[in-house]
């Protein structure tokens, strides 16, 4: 896990994260405090980042693929919170201020490239630039808000209607997510997911 600084591909990799919506309205005097402390990691497909329990936590800024939160019953069911893509976050955040564990956990669901940090040096950065917390805290709402809607989602639509606002809200992933891991998230089979793609409901390679 190479700091930023030292990342072969530092460059490209500074360029990405002026992309990220929580850290594009940083100004230079904030990068240049901030970047010291980025590490640059590599997953492959499936790979754990967090894992539900944890008390170690982070705050990751994805560059390249895409994540999934993850919640697993006792019994080993999974549930799929949200799917995070480049210039977004994933983050501990409300864990580490409550003082509890990992309510859930983050996979890479694609080979993922992210910047991270550990979540002590992210809050006491963002405690000293009041305009960079509020712009995290206000993602973080938003956030929690994506997941709340998408449970409900699952109670109150029927199979069309949940993939339909899929396609509505997150049409840049349809092409990018294995079949298998959205059938998951909207709580279908592979197979119902299957036939409404035959229907013109939702394309796909």
């Amino acid at each position: 896990m190479p700091l930023l600084s030292l990342h072969p591909e530092a460059r490209i990799i500074k360029l990405q994260l002026r992309q990220n919506r929580v850290l594009k309205s940083m100004t230079a005097a904030q990068w240049s405090e901030l970047e010291p402390m980025l590490e640059v990691s590599d997953y492959a497909k499936n790979a754990p980042l967090e894992n539900q329990g944890d008390e170690s936590m982070q705050q990751y800024f994805i560059l390249d693929g895409i994540l999934k939160r993850v919640v697993s019953s006792p019994a080993g069911k999974e549930m799929i919170l949200r799917f995070a893509a480049e210039t977004e976050i994933d983050t501990s955040y409300a864990a580490w201020r409550l003082k509890t564990p990992m309510p859930y956990a983050i996979r890479a669901v694609t080979r993922v490239r992210i910047a991270r940090l550990n979540m002590e040096d992210w809050v006491t950065f963002i405690d000293r630039h009041p305009g960079v917390k509020n712009q995290f805290e206000l993602a973080v709402m938003k956030l929690m808000s994506e997941v709340m809607a998408h449970t409900i989602t699952l109670h109150l639509l029927d199979a069309p209607g949940r993939v339909a606002r899929f396609v509505r809200k997150h049409s840049e992933l349809i092409e990018r997510l294995p079949k298998k891991e959205l059938a998951s998230y909207l709580n279908l089979s592979p197979e119902t997911l299957s036939r409404l793609k035959r229907r013109g409901k939702i394309k796909f390679d």
